[in-house]
């Protein structure tokens, strides 16, 4: 068994039972290279040490999850991250990507209760009702 083989047991056998990495954590790695971007770009005293103390605290709260054992713990932070953060956001993207990919409709979203509205592309001014909230959108498809 070569050394790399040894080291990657070794490391096998001291992550089981621990938490690794999820979608909280990777969020985190995201955030602390913008924090540390950021920090590089603003180089005033008061500011980079605000940058830095922000940076430390991401790295040691990122470890602590990282090697946890309380799974328990660390997968209800993460379940209620992903259902707060990950998937609204990662549903806003999906759905403006499958709008600008939909040449035969235009998509509206009503003031009143944000709900999104589709109609059919090249009917002219045209009168929308909110199906919700009842609300009228007054638009050209």
């Amino acid at each position: 068994m070569s050394f790399l083989q040894r080291v990657g047991n070794a490391v096998s056998r001291f992550m089981y039972g621990r938490n690794g990495m999820d979608q909280l954590g990777l969020c985190m790695v995201w955030l602390l290279i913008a924090v540390n971007v950021a920090g590089i770009f603003l180089r005033s005293g008061l500011i980079s040490a605000v940058f830095s103390i922000l940076s430390t605290l991401l790295v040691v709260c990122m470890l602590f999850r990282f090697f946890s054992r309380n799974l328990y713990r660390r997968r209800a932070e993460n379940g209620a991250f992903l259902n707060k953060v990950w998937y609204p956001v990662q549903r806003r993207f999906s759905n403006a990507r499958n709008q600008a990919r939909d040449k035969e409709h235009r998509y509206f979203t009503c003031d009143r209760c944000r709900a999104v509205c589709r109609v059919p592309r090249g009917k002219g001014h045209i009168i929308i009702t909110c199906p919700c909230c009842g609300n009228q959108i007054h638009a050209k498809s």
